[in-house]
């Protein structure tokens, strides 16, 4: 590989700067400008690996990705630069069978098509189709390539041979059954992400690709957030597995998405592997030898936040078994061994988010990293593994660890950015919670931070999900504890990675379990770290945390000196009929607002706005479908009605999650700026912009 693909690459430097950098607090800035590393592929004799590097164009307001590749084998060798250029993006790398090419996508052509790169030469476009190409997935022996985008269903080939464009019209949408929106985008009744499958030669597609998934009518890979982890192909390249909802009116209440298996040249109609189970099938691997499909399935239909348990499937005869249905995790990604003997899975475990090798014969599970957040593992032949890590202190870089658990980091991506940048100091606590359980928490503060520091409680959303030991680019706890704060946070009943009972025992009391976890939990921490000011705190959270601000609002209207609410449920009879996946809602509360108003009426914030006074800054994306921002003008009404100080912040261009760079520092100058005015002690003004 070395000959076939660094002539002419640059080595990159991600090292500190030469000589010691006086401390400095992080800012927002610098959270919008780390360099972000993903989609890591190894080449078949595991020598070598190639990923993407997002940079940040802080003045166009957005990111670019470009490619890079790295010898594994050499402890001292430095990323080499394999595709970057200020004008396109490359992404999604996957070697070829031989080791000799890079596939990848770019939109250098003006559209985002596939292109590989060999030895000598410059990259090649492999694709020139009609419309931008939504992911890719090479057969093993390179025979064929599995093509998905958005199409017509009408569609006979990728590029929509022979199908009328619609007639000029009105500019109003027309519909008959949800979905109407989903996530940031209008739905398109005759829209959907379909795969298409095409023949190669000399490692190039031929034709216009066959839809393999026949009169299907779903999302293929799955919306919003399905990607390649959703298909697999079978070790002879002759089946294509796929996952996808069937559409129809059930849709928007459903959670049943199914694995289907269909012969790769599309000669027949795909045939659904898991029809029996009616909840969340999903993440298909086949085996290296291709007698097994691994996958994780939920048992509960309508339940988004169910435990996935992997299953073994016989493709031979069909018998399924479930693998870790004793284990009281739930499975987040899976990968094969390159021996098939035992599968590599991540998952949630007490603040952490390790990777885990499971026994395929026996079921045992053995943690292999230690704390923080694994990603994109990647097996390698010699029983070794690539995987991303991040934790609070900083964001992903890529390890190796070796078959006898040895690790080494390989990338140190922001070295020169998080140089001169104060570390945190990052403590777990516990205590009794609600009902007498166990409640784990942290508190994150600035290294070295001196006399009393006023609190910032977040407060997590989901409300399945962990404010644990991981890196995020929306709501950082190392960002917020730069101006001089305290960042408090507790994984309250239904929060992850503590077991499935944990995690239910939200279900129908939002409002109950998780409030008495935040007032214990705050006292708890202020008697674990005496340095916190208890008296002196603003609390915050989005979507369901959003929701809490709001009913903190009502609950625990002299606790706090602030509150941010961002996207946050203010009236659970208009979220019922608003938000676009009515499953969750429906699930949360136990059936339908109609059916069941007395369950949403209980924990419903607006029956309470007679007892808000707490100062409120407001927060939504004009673009979020998932939480109506009609939602939060509901909530700034509410302060300014009743002279509570309050401010509005909307997001024009974003949808549940503020993500523009420009718009992320924003958000946090706005929060930092409210905190600073309602809190005594902190230097919440431009030093965290």
């Amino acid at each position: 590989m070395k000959k076939l693909l660094l002539a002419g690459l640059s080595a990159l430097a991600f090292a500190a700067a030469p000589g010691a950098l006086p401390a400095r607090p992080m800012t927002a800035t610098d959270l919008a400008t780390m360099r972000r590393i993903a989609a890591p592929a190894a080449s078949p004799d595991g020598n070598w690996v190639a990923y993407q590097v997002r940079e940040t164009d802080l003045e166009a307001n957005k990111g670019r990705t470009d490619l890079w590749v790295l010898d594994v084998r050499n402890p001292k060798a430095a990323p080499l630069e394999l595709l970057a250029s200020a004008e396109h993006n490359e992404s999604a790398p996957a070697f070829s069978a031989d080791g000799r090419q890079i596939y990848f996508l770019s939109n250098q052509s003006g559209t985002m098509q596939v292109w590989r790169i060999e030895r000598g030469q410059k990259a090649t476009q492999v694709t020139k189709l009609a419309t931008d190409v939504g992911g890719f997935l090479l057969s093993p022996a390179n025979d064929r390539l599995a093509v998905w985008a958005d199409r017509n269903l009408a569609c006979a080939d990728f590029n929509c041979a022979g199908v009328a464009p619609k007639p000029a019209g009105g500019s109003g949408r027309t519909y008959d059954q949800l979905f109407v929106r989903h996530w940031d985008t209008w739905a398109e009744a005759d829209t959907r992400s379909r795969i298409f499958v095409f023949p190669m030669a000399d490692g190039m597609p031929r034709g216009g690709g066959v839809p393999v998934t026949g009169a299907l009518v779903g999302d293929t890979p799955s919306k919003p957030f399905g990607g390649a982890e959703e298909l697999a192909w079978s070790a002879d390249g002759k089946t294509l597995f796929f996952t996808l909802r069937e559409a129809g009116r059930i849709e928007a209440t459903s959670t049943n998405l199914d694995i289907f298996a269909v012969v790769a040249d599309g000669s027949a109609a795909p045939i659904n592997l898991t029809d029996a189970n009616d909840a969340t099938d999903t993440l298909p691997a086949a085996s290296p030898d291709g007698k097994w499909l691994a996958y994780a399935a939920m048992k509960r239909p309508t339940y988004e936040a169910d435990r996935q348990v992997i299953q073994i499937r016989n493709l031979a005869t069909g018998e399924t078994r479930a693998l870790t249905e004793a284990w009281d995790r739930s499975v987040g990604s899976i990968a094969w061994a390159k021996d098939g003997k035992s599968l590599l899975v991540t998952a949630q475990d007490t603040l952490d988010d390790p990777v885990f090798r499971v026994d395929v014969k026996s079921g045992k599970v053995t943690r292999l990293t230690e704390g923080g957040v694994a990603g994109n593992v990647v097996p390698l032949p010699d029983g070794s593994f690539l995987h991303t890590l991040n934790s609070l202190q900083a964001p992903d870089d890529l390890y190796w660890v070796g078959k006898k658990g040895k690790a080494r980091r390989l990338t140190t991506l922001n070295a020169d950015k998080l140089a001169g940048i104060d570390r945190v100091d990052v403590r777990r606590f516990k205590f009794a919670g609600a009902g007498g359980d166990t409640v784990w928490g942290q508190i994150v503060k600035r290294e070295g931070a001196t006399g009393k520091l006023p609190v910032a409680l977040l407060v997590h959303g989901g409300p399945q999900s962990t404010f644990g030991n991981g890196w995020s680019y929306r709501w950082n706890p190392k960002v917020f504890a730069a101006p001089g704060y305290a960042a408090v946070t507790i994984d309250f009943h239904g929060s992850t990675g503590y077991g499935q009972a944990f995690t239910d025992s939200i279900n129908k009391d939002w409002g109950g379990k998780p409030l008495e976890d935040l007032r214990l939990g705050l006292a708890a921490a202020g008697a674990a770290d005496g340095q916190l000011d208890l008296a002196n705190a603003c609390a915050l959270g989005g979507s369901y945390g959003g929701y809490m601000m709001n009913w903190i609002a009502g609950q625990w209207p002299d606790r706090f000196k602030c509150l941010v609410n961002h996207s946050g449920v203010f009236d659970a009879r208009a979220m019922a009929y608003e938000t676009e996946e009515l499953w969750f809602d429906e699930w949360e509360h136990g059936g339908t607002y109609y059916d069941n108003p007395q369950e949403y009426e209980k924990w419903n914030p607006v029956n309470h706005v007679a007892k808000w006074k707490t100062p409120m800054l407001v927060i939504h994306g004009e673009k979020d479908y998932r939480i109506a921002y009609s939602q939060s003008l509901g909530a700034f009404t509410a302060n300014q009605r009743r002279e509570i100080p309050s401010r509005l912040v909307i997001f024009p261009d974003e949808n549940h999650w503020i993500l523009k760079p420009k718009n992320s520092i924003q958000w946090y100058g706005e929060v930092f700026d409210w905190l600073g005015k309602w809190t005594k002690g902190a230097g919440a003004d431009t030093a965290a912009r």
